[in-house]
């Protein structure tokens, strides 16, 4: 395979110093699309067979048929795919040339990249491959912006990933230093925190539904139901709908431990000459993310509630270049630490930042009571709404099982409510140390965020009448890093407003001096 070349800066490289992508893309399509085929045609005869076994010989020869020319078609576009793709480096940008029907070509300046990913999943593994993706952080209508390379060879998108992050030094960026080197590593007893998170019963309730879906698929959907039934009229009904949910619960605990174990086994964290943090994982799929240190502005410790009860958290970067949003991609692109135990959290995160402490760990102000209360009442008021929707039409009309349910309803649901109330009350908090402001707030996901006060680039102040009346305030500092904004909810006016000014002097006294603290 020929290599980029990079020429001098202002000359445009000729035609031919355009690099091809990998031949072995064709090979690695037709591994990919012949397995998918086969899964597909697999099932496919299975459901003849149970349904209909007469047909399956005609089914048989049309499914192989269909099977090689989906194979022979794929094939050929790959390779058109493939003859038309190439990439480049110059010492301005990263372009690359795709299509075939319709040509694209696609530009990235170097200054504008921030992450540098290698993906490689079984089949790419297996031929000494990957993917390289080279994006911005940054979204647009359709995404965020990136240019990918797949595949290309192992050794290549090591020397581009190089390359491409080797700008770093050259614009004065960090250098190597005596903490280079193995940060973390993973331990493979951090497995079980994987059980704790939200993954297990929403797994619970999905693979069984693809399951079904796939009984239905093969003409099995009567037959189980058929058991189920039966087992309900030899046993208790009770009995049944205990083993069923014990069941469920064992489904997706053991899918929320595979998906731990593949996403995070491997785990490494390192620190690289030139100042760049990577990170790497994955065991069927590998992955590695680079985050160069000089975006970095922060630190984020998500105690999920679970993984809080076990003593543990997880460690993502508060950084400029980041994908942002709420799908997994953004928490993986993030993502220092998986959910380890606090302590090495936090000692990881100190290294992280150069800090001898942690500043997640320091001691912050608490908000006051009225937080409590108003905590208190929002949780009151979530239960009665339901409550009232069940019991008043029971009440209207002589509808006694409404009422009954909404009893049932309401006697467990207060005393969770306010416990998780009183929980979130608890976990507010902000503070000033050393270089970085601090808050904390959540109860079924904790969330404490250390923001360096010269990425602060703005102050929101606000205040509802009801926390006016209670002499609260909510203050949000806005920054360029992370999800855009971190803040101290319903602290106490006083305390709000000098934790702004004393983050970023100067920045805030104008508007306290002639708005006061009900402003902003």
């Amino acid at each position: 395979m020929s290599a980029a070349v990079t020429v001098p800066a202002g000359v445009e490289p000729p035609e031919g110093d355009w690099a091809a992508l990998d031949g072995r893309a064709v090979a690695v399509t037709v591994v990919l699309v012949a397995g998918l085929v086969t899964l597909a045609g697999a099932l496919t005869l299975v459901g003849v067979a149970i349904r209909d076994p007469a047909r399956l010989p005609v089914a048989l020869a049309a499914t192989l048929t269909a099977a090689l020319v989906i194979v022979a078609v794929a094939a050929l576009a790959a390779r058109l795919s493939w003859r038309r793709a190439r990439y480049r480096v110059t010492p301005e940008r990263v372009e690359v040339r795709s299509g075939v029907l319709v040509r694209q070509r696609r530009s990235l300046a170097l200054q504008r990249i921030r992450t540098v990913d290698v993906t490689a999943g079984p089949v790419l593994r297996t031929f000494g491959l990957v993917a390289l993706r080279v994006g911005t952080g940054q979204r647009s209508g359709t995404g965020e912006t990136i240019l990918q390379l797949r595949p290309v060879d192992r050794l290549e998108a090591d020397r581009l990933r190089t390359v491409l992050l080797d700008r770093v030094r050259s614009a004065g960026g960090p250098q190597a230093g005596p903490g280079d080197g193995r940060i973390a590593s993973g331990d493979p007893r951090w497995i079980r925190y994987g059980l704790l998170t939200a993954a297990t019963p929403l797994l619970a309730i999905g693979v069984p539904g693809i399951l079904l879906q796939l009984a239905d698929w093969l003409g099995l959907r009567d037959g189980l139901f058929g058991v189920v039934g039966a087992a309900s009229r030899a046993v208790s009904p009770a009995v049944v709908a205990v083993v069923l949910v014990g069941v469920l619960l064992l489904v997706g605990g053991l899918s929320a431990l595979a998906l731990y174990a593949e996403t995070w086994g491997h785990f490494r964290l390192d620190r690289e000459p030139g100042g760049t943090l990577r990170v790497r994982r994955g065991v069927a799929t590998t992955r590695s993310i680079s985050l160069e240190e000089r975006r970095l502005h922060g630190v984020e410790l998500v105690e999920p509630l679970g993984v809080r009860l076990a003593g543990a958290a997880r460690l993502d970067a508060v950084a400029t270049g980041l994908v942002v949003g709420s799908d997994a991609e953004s928490t993986e692109h993030r993502t220092l630490l998986p959910a380890a135990p606090r302590s090495l959290a936090e000692r990881v995160a100190a290294v992280v930042l150069g800090e001898s402490l942690c500043p997640t760990a320091q001691p912050l102000t608490p908000h006051p009571a009225a937080a409590r209360r108003r905590r208190l009442a929002r949780a009151l008021l979530c239960v009665a709404v339901p409550v009232l929707a069940l019991a008043l039409p029971g009440l209207l009309v002589p509808v006694t099982p409404l009422v009954v349910a909404a009893v049932v309803l309401m006697v467990p649901a207060t005393p969770v409510a306010l416990l998780f109330a009183r929980d979130a009350a608890a976990n507010l908090g902000h503070g000033l140390t050393g270089r970085y402001l601090v808050t904390r707030s959540g109860s079924l996901r904790r969330s404490t965020v250390a923001l360096r006060r010269d990425g602060v680039i703005g102050w929101r102040i606000r205040q509802s009448p009801w926390q006016r009346h209670a002499g609260l305030v909510t203050v949000t500092a806005t920054t360029a890093a992370g999800r855009g904004a971190f803040t101290a909810h319903d602290a106490a006016a006083v305390d709000g407003v000098e934790f702004a000014a004393g983050a970023v002097p100067g920045l805030l006294s104008p508007f306290v001096r002639s708005s006061g603290p009900g402003r902003g």
